[in-house]
C-alpha cells in the first residue's frame, strides 16, 4: 500500500480525507497504533511501545494514561504540563530487554519540542502483567 494511500481515505467519491500518522512516530493511524491503548483496548505489549505510547500521551495531554501507565511507587499525583509545549518528533535510539519474554526493559530516545530536545533513558517494568514506567536518566 503506497504511503499516500495510508495516509488518505475516500468517503464516498469526496476528496481524500487525511489520516495523519501516530504522533509516536509509526505510520499507523494514531486510532490504530497509540489510540487503543489510550482507550484501554489493549496494552502496550513492549516497553518501546509503551514508550511511545506514553509520548504521544504526552503530545494530546493524555494525564489518566501517563499516570495508569507509571509505576505506583514513582507515579507523582498529578502531570503539570508546560503550556506552551509543542512536541514534534520522537526517535528510539536504543532498547534493552522490554519484550513479552522479560520482566524489565529500557528504552532510549530523543523527544523534540519546539525549540530543542529531550535525551532519556527510560527504565520499564512489568507490573500484574502489564508494563509501567518507572523512571528515567536525562542523557547528554
Amino acid at each position: 500500500m503506497s504511503r499516500r494511500t495510508s495516509q488518505s481515505k475516500r468517503q464516498h467519491g469526496s476528496a481524500p480525507v487525511h489520516t495523519p500518522a501516530c504522533p509516536c512516530g509509526l505510520a499507523e493511524t494514531y486510532e490504530e497504533c497509540c489510540g487503543r491503548f489510550h482507550r484501554g483496548a489493549a496494552v502496550a505489549p513492549t516497553a518501546e511501545r509503551l514508550m511511545r505510547s506514553r509520548y504521544s500521551a504526552f503530545v494530546r495531554r493524555d494525564e489518566a494514561y501517563l499516570l495508569r501507565t507509571w509505576h505506583p511507587r514513582t507515579r507523582p499525583p498529578r502531570i503539570d504540563f508546560e503550556p506552551g509545549m509543542r512536541w514534534t518528533g520522537l526517535e528510539i535510539l536504543g532498547t534493552t530487554d522490554g519484550s513479552a519474554f522479560h520482566t524489565t526493559g529500557t528504552v532510549t530516545f530523543r523527544a523534540s519540542f519546539k525549540g530543542g530536545s529531550l535525551h532519556e533513558r527510560s527504565r520499564f517494568e512489568r507490573l500484574d502483567g502489564a508494563w509501567v514506567y518507572v523512571d528515567g536518566e536525562f542523557q547528554d
